[in-house]
């Protein structure tokens, strides 16, 4: 109709019911039309197809747009394009508009907006993209920075600019929109997770070590372990429940005080104190934590003899471990420490913060280097 129409430069053809199938090879358009209105009609994306090639100023508002074809012919004179209230899904590029300067794409169903926009679009002023349903999420954030890069060039910030979803931020406007780097970055957030898990399976590991942790689960198993063989022993092996005095626990070094001093002092006269050592009264056959724990059992006291000596014993540290076991257990107050030799604090191990308490809370016996303070220490 226009194509013989060679002075005509604005036509309106707005609100109608106009279709176009993209059936037709040529439009033939007039090449005088720099100004067309095209909203309000019935039109869908072939309509890029058949458009004025010297047009200037196009509106295609309120239509039924989804996409911008890649393949259509340059409209190299167009400016302003107005693509408001259609169903784009994304930000339409400029590989057909080389000149656009003014782009309204208000209200159309774009949930995250592509970021390159200006990139491909570097002529355009001016974009009209609020009033649309975005989707406040990790994609959005680029959009949301192009914003500050743009320079103001986003037409209606921040006012028009609204999270649709998630329903918990709807209404949020895209300026108060905020995620961390680290939220967005799945690399990033595998990379710190991990290093989180090493940092805390190293800092457990370094406390176990420290604390000793696999040396006190072993122990604590041998315990269990010897009490269930216990239970299950036939009546005639278990013996009577209290069969010495006292248990007497020292570092192999210390045998000589034990044997010379301690033990004759103890166990002379009549209604002798019966002390149970480790020499003489452990059982062949059975392991060495089973005999501890069964004479610590079996006897009514534990005596502890300690040295720097003692302190630098492993098997030492069994017997400690096991009568204070039976100390708490039996709610007992069955421990008698006696101090050999003064143990200088940096030598006893981080191991034996139970020694510690002990001698914190504890009355001990320090044995007098002065013979004449000797017999008091006996009595």
């Amino acid at each position: 109709m226009t194509s013989r129409m060679k002075s005509l430069k604005y036509l309106d053809m707005s609100n109608n019911l106009l279709r176009h199938d993209g059936a037709e090879v040529q439009c033939p358009w007039a090449e005088s039309l720099a100004e067309l209105d095209l909203s309000s009609n019935q039109l869908a994306d072939a309509v890029f197809g058949c458009l004025p090639a010297n047009v200037r100023k196009l509106s295609l508002e309120n239509n039924q747009i989804s996409n911008v074809p890649r393949g259509m012919a340059e409209l190299q004179s167009l400016e302003e394009l107005n693509l408001a209230s259609n169903r784009l899904a994304d930000l339409p590029g400029c590989s057909g508009f080389p000149s656009l300067q003014f782009l309204n794409v208000e209200m159309n169903s774009m949930l995250t907006p592509s970021a390159e926009f200006f990139q491909s679009c570097p002529r355009v002023r001016e974009l009209q993209a609020g009033h649309n349903p975005f989707k406040c999420s990790c994609e959005l954030q680029a959009f949301i920075r192009l914003e500050r890069r743009s320079g103001g060039k986003l037409f209606g910030w921040p006012a028009a600019y609204e999270c649709e979803y998630p329903e918990s931020l709807r209404g949020t406007q895209l300026q108060d929109f905020h995620l961390s780097l680290l939220a967005c970055n799945t690399a990033l957030l595998l990379v710190t997770a991990l290093l989180l898990t090493l940092l805390l399976v190293a800092a457990v590991a370094f406390l176990c070590i420290y604390l000793d942790v696999p040396w006190y689960a072993r122990m604590t198993w041998q315990w269990t372990q010897t009490k269930r063989r216990a239970r299950h022993s036939p009546p005639g092996d278990q013996g009577s429940a209290l069969q010495f005095h006292a248990f007497i626990s020292y570092s192999e070094r210390d045998s000589p005080w034990v044997k010379n001093e301690l033990i004759p002092n103890l166990e002379k006269g009549e209604g002798c104190v019966q002390l149970c050592q480790h020499e003489r009264n452990f059982i062949p056959g059975k392991s060495i934590v089973e005999n501890i724990i069964n004479c610590i059992e079996k006897s009514y006291k534990s005596i502890f003899v300690l040295s720097p000596n003692f302190v630098q014993s492993e098997w030492c540290h069994y017997e400690l471990y096991f009568a204070h076991h039976k100390l708490f257990s039996e709610n007992s107050n069955s421990l008698i420490l006696i101090l050999l030799e003064p143990i200088p604090p940096y030598l006893i191990p981080a191991r034996y913060h139970k020694l510690k308490a002990l001698m914190a809370k504890r009355t001990y016996l320090e044995w007098p280097k002065e013979r004449s303070k000797r017999a008091l220490f006996w009595a």
